[in-house]
């Protein structure tokens, strides 16, 4: 291919005299339309919804993504399991709940829209492009059948330009279905993510089809290579323009079209800025396409550059650098809104992290949403995007195991086109704990995979969560992969090291530590599968669950083990759906795991990892609250979580002695503990001392009055008005003299006036009924948070909290 570079200025000088001027977006060369409002919604499958004259006048209104189960109410049919289990040396039927979060994701629903598209013509291809769709979809443009797809993470597409009518009113129906037994956690339900129609010229880049690598990297330049699929034929060009972060142009390139309208170049941009967690620099390549003097397509692709490694020397290297992965798993429901894809929300949840010291994310155990990898290339996230949580052997009696044969290697496809261009993404995962690693069938299938994801994208490895750690030492499994991650098995990490030639170990799942935010048991014991009447777990953090350990465990591994990559913790947050230690019971509906609870509030265990991963920011903690009426004189320990290496506890200006962190056991290596303080009311201090013994750091709670006041304190103030966008405002109550009520319950109702509206409240039990839309809740713990979402006018919003013997409270909000 003739190829030849030139100074930006020259070439910009060049295109003018030739009166080629570069394709804008407003003058019908690329247009997508993001179909998000007007639709209609049913479930239930009504005949014949397919249809234009179809009568969806009944139909609830709705704006799209959208989870119709998130609504509730909860309900444990939904859920029921009979699954026998040995008890007392027999089999017996033991009814299993809450396994997919008690809500009605179960059944069918049909969504309508009409629309219409003013730039489509003869001479254009016309795409119906989906983000993402639960479950099963069956598509239908004007009453015809266009395509279908079956799993509900992936990304898909249809070419509608022979369905699409011109200037004329165009009626989409899609039909989903969520069948039971099809999930292990909750997995929503409907059009949960954007639904767009892409309409370009019939010369033009393909659907997803550009892709953008930096193969060498000096501090002086780095090399940007461009690869482009196009439906082009000859004598079409390529213009690639890379912009800086403050939209500069620092180099450009023209490219003549190749064989079958494959387009490559390789640019050089001088003094590059690279991306990193730290500094997370991203640059724009701006590719277009020339017939001759006109435009006819433009696409602008967002990169990092960056240099990523993994070696048996040194493990992960991010720009030369070693790099741990300090991360978390994240299920993809966003708490009270569900699946529903919401960018505020996500935002929010990895501004938590970053304050957590969190450099990295594992999509458990799906696809990640398009807004989810944006914000981990904007926030400095390193991303470990997985695929599936089944392969051809099933977990569940309706899983992805009755697609794999079909759709495996076009849903991998469209994984890695749809978002190899993220420079966040560090590596990808075909599989999570599949029955697959048994047998010699499991290896046939893991190099598949690992060959496809290599095919698509040669510049990423690819792992798989394996708990199955023996047999794939000795099947071969393990050393197939090009990251072996172990799921748990702590006893058998160096084992595995021995065994897998790669020379290194990812905790691709850690720790599954179980807890309530606010919620302390007595006595204090480290223990698996504890289980409480009230259905709750300890905030000491010392409760696991059986193929599982507490984190300092993991701690030990990380910081001894050199080959140990790093880790991603079970889980960032709580989710709906696997409410281990208790999916055998009622009322329990949502997950324990939670660093966070589901309503983004810390727990205790968040101070612990924060004091090892956040090395910008000090951190002393206190545990638990000091309100323990009934519990004089006995035994109640002190845990602090902090930085600190030593540090001297007080209860009431009284000494309980210094304590320091020391190897006798992981919990004293990573904690500090008094195990013997019996409580009294009043005031608990801590000071912590520095590596010489100086007191630089003190951190005090105290025993508090009744509940007297509610608190509110918003996430932010400043919300875009765009109907979508949101503060989370947490909600306290505080006794007369303003300090925290740990233990308050009070029931609050929710008010919003103005630009805005109320959308859902959160408390974070994992045993609480009450739907999330309701404009009502008790507080949990003594906190709660209320969800308030713009509109789509400017003005201000106002939240008012109220709650009988409080006093109310009211927050304003602006909508700009």
């Amino acid at each position: 291919m003739k190829k030849f570079l030139m100074n930006p200025c020259i070439a910009a000088l060049l295109l003018m005299i030739a009166g080629a001027c570069a394709p804008q977006k407003d003058n019908n060369i690329r247009s997508n339309q993001v179909l998000t409002e007007g639709w209609k919604f049913t479930k239930g499958n009504p005949g014949g919804a397919q249809a234009t004259t179809f009568n969806d006048n009944g139909w609830q209104e709705v704006t799209v993504p959208h989870d119709w189960a998130i609504y509730g109410p909860f309900d444990k049919k939904w859920d029921i399991q009979n699954v026998a289990i040995e008890q007392n040396g027999e089999t017996v039927p033991t009814e299993k709940t809450g396994r997919t979060g008690a809500l009605p994701h179960i059944g069918d629903g049909w969504y309508r829209k009409t629309f219409t598209v003013a730039d489509f013509d003869e001479n254009k291809t016309a795409l119906l492009v989906f983000e993402g769709a639960m479950s099963e979809p069956e598509v239908y443009l004007n009453g015809e059948k266009i395509g279908e797809w079956a799993y509900g993470y992936a990304y898909f597409y249809f070419d509608i330009s022979d369905k699409l009518l011109k200037d004329k009113e165009n009626t989409l129906a899609v039909h989903l279905s969520n069948k039971e037994f099809a999930s292990r956690w909750y997995p929503g339900a409907g059009l949960y993510r954007n639904v767009n129609v892409v309409v370009k010229n019939k010369q033009s880049f393909d659907q997803w089809g550009i892709f953008v690598t930096t193969p060498t990297i000096t501090a002086e330049k780095a090399t940007v290579n461009i690869k482009a699929a196009s439906s082009a034929k000859g004598g079409i060009n390529m213009l690639t323009e890379i912009l800086d972060a403050d939209g500069k142009i620092v180099a450009s390139s023209w490219q003549a079209v190749g064989a079958n309208g494959a387009f490559e170049d390789n640019i050089t941009v001088p003094l590059p800025k690279l991306w990193s967690p730290e500094t997370p620099y991203l640059y724009k390549a701006v590719t277009k396409l020339f017939d001759g003097k006109i435009g006819i397509d433009e696409v602008t692709t967002r990169f990092g550059i960056r240099e990523i490694k993994y070696t048996a020397e040194n493990g992960f290297t991010l720009n030369g650098k070693v790099t741990k992965f300090k991360g978390v798993c994240l299920h993809h429901d966003l708490g009270p809104l569900g699946a529903a894809v919401n960018v505020a929300a996500m935002r929010r949840q990895m501004e938590i992290l970053k304050d957590l010291g969190c450099n990295a994310i594992r999509s458990s155990h799906n696809m990640p949403s398009f807004e989810q990898l944006e914000l981990a290339d904007e926030m400095g996230f390193l991303f470990l995007a997985e695929s599936f949580d089944e392969w051809a052997k099933p977990k569940v009696e309706n899983g992805y195991h009755r697609f794999f044969d079909e759709y495996a290697e076009k849903d991998v496809v469209n994984l890695v086109r749809a978002t190899r261009n993220h420079p966040s993404i560090v590596m990808w995962s075909s599989g999570n704990e599949v029955p697959d690693q048994y047998g010699a069938e499991g290896l046939v299938r893991a190099k598949f995979l690992q060959d496809v994801f290599h095919r698509e994208d040669p510049t990423r490895p690819v792992t798989v969560g394996m708990d199955q750690v023996k047999q794939t030492m000795q099947s071969g499994f393990g050393a197939l992969l090009d990251i072996p991650g172990l799921n748990y098995r702590v006893h058998l990490y160096e084992d595995a090291h021995k065994a897998f030639p790669q020379g290194f170990i990812l905790g691709s799942e850690t720790a599954s530590t179980v807890s309530s935010r606010g919620i302390y048991k007595f006595p204090v014991v480290q223990e698996k599968e504890k289980q409480y009447d009230d259905l709750q777990c300890s905030s000491y953090d010392l409760e696991a669950c059986s193929w599982s350990n507490v984190p300092d465990e993991d701690f030990v591994l990380q910081d001894d083990k050199p080959w140990v990559i790093g880790e991603f913790v079970w889980t960032g947050f709580d989710y709906l759906g696997e409410p281990t230690p208790y999916d055998n019971f009622w009322p329990s509906r949502s997950s324990y795991f939670g660093i966070c609870d589901m309503a983004g509030l810390p727990k205790d265990r968040y101070y612990l990892y924060r004091s090892r991963w956040n090395t910008d920011e000090a951190t002393l903690h206190i545990l638990p609250h000091w309100n323990w009426q009934g519990r004089e004189g006995q035994v109640t320990p002190v845990f602090v979580y902090t930085s600190y290496d030593s540090a001297e506890l007080f209860i009431n200006g009284k000494s309980q002695g210094i304590q320091k962190k020391n190897n006798s056991t992981p919990q004293h290596r990573y904690r500090l503990m008094w195990n013997d303080v019996k409580y009294e009311p009043g005031e608990v201090k801590v000071v912590a001392f520095d590596k010489n013994g100086k007191p630089v750091a003190e951190e005090k709670i105290q025993t508090a009055g009744a509940p007297y006041k509610i608190v509110l304190e918003a996430d932010r103030t400043k919300l875009t008005a765009d109907g979508n966008d949101m503060s989370f405002v947490t909600v306290s109550v505080v006794d007369e003299n303003g300090l925290p009520c740990p233990t308050a319950t009070n029931r609050l109702n929710f008010a919003v006036n103005g630009a805005g509206s109320y959308r859902a409240a959160c408390n974070g039990d994992a045993t609480s009924l009450e739907v999330f839309h309701s404009p009502s809740m008790e507080l949990f713990s003594g906190k709660l948070v209320v969800l308030v979402q713009s509109g789509k006018d400017k003005g201000d919003i106002t939240l008012k909290v109220t709650g009988s013997g409080l006093k109310d409270a009211e927050l304003k909000l602006q909508s700009l």
